[in-house]
């Protein structure tokens, strides 16, 4: 075990842990998360592959960006981490809003990394409701009128402890579609989604995307939520560990 480190990419300081020995295996953690949420998955991979977890710009321990980034930007700044990190043609388990940096870097970097895992990926615009469009144009008349009103009063819990620059973000990264992103993936696939995600729905997400990438496999895990990584570890330790080591 080599523990926490910390690198520079583009002069600001990344966290990471790594453990473990031999081929590479990266984790990339979903959105307002950070790299201890694949606690079960580090424990146990290690076993079999030099894991390295990150915490993405802007979460957990690493430094902020400083500016609203799109998921383009992160999928930029990933490209760099590996090399930074010395990463060798890594294997990616992704969830969630670490699906969508995936997806928009493997789609035009494909021999960047080996095999690919998500778990509850996310990445689809669904269509908006008539409900939902009158709700946005009441708070943009409210934001012109009672910015800090509108603030409070619209969008999710998780939105309203987001920082000004954070809110900007997220809203370049819900309101991207990766469908041709992940129609693009020519990395081996597998999908894992809980029967019970509510967040990224099997039967709308985990079978668009398994539909879309060419070859995929999609693994539904019973009783099991957005983070059944770790809601059901030894299940979803199993699943993917046979899907890594296959040839």
């Amino acid at each position: 075990m080599r523990g926490s480190c910390k690198i520079l990419v583009d002069g600001r300081f990344v966290s990471y842990q790594r453990k473990g020995a031999g081929k590479d295996l990266l984790l990339l953690h979903g959105y307002g998360s950070c790299k201890e949420s694949f606690y079960f998955q580090t424990e146990f991979l290690s076993k079999f592959f030099c894991v390295t977890a990150v915490d993405f710009p802007c979460f957990g321990c690493s430094e902020g960006s400083g500016e609203p980034w799109a998921v383009g930007d992160y999928a930029a700044w990933l490209k760099k981490f590996i090399y930074a990190a010395k990463l060798n043609c890594p294997r990616i388990i992704a969830h969630s809003f670490g699906a969508r940096v995936a997806f928009k870097l493997l789609c035009e970097n494909a021999d960047i990394a080996d095999k690919l895992v998500i778990t509850g990926g996310a990445g689809l615009v669904k269509p908006r409701s008539a409900q939902y469009m009158r709700r946005v144009k009441a708070y943009r008349r409210l934001k012109k009128l009672f910015p800090k009103f509108a603030e409070r009063h619209f969008g999710s819990e998780e939105y309203k402890k987001l920082s000004p620059v954070m809110k900007e973000s997220y809203k370049k990264i819900v309101n991207e579609d990766l469908s041709a992103c992940a129609a693009k993936i020519t990395n081996a696939t597998l999908l894992v989604y809980g029967a019970n995600d509510t967040v990224t729905p099997p039967d709308e997400e985990g079978a668009t995307f398994h539909s879309l990438i060419a070859g995929s496999r999609l693994e539904i895990i019973e009783n099991g939520g957005h983070f059944c990584f770790s809601e059901k570890p030894e299940q979803f330790n199993d699943i993917v560990l046979k899907f890594l080591t296959e040839n």
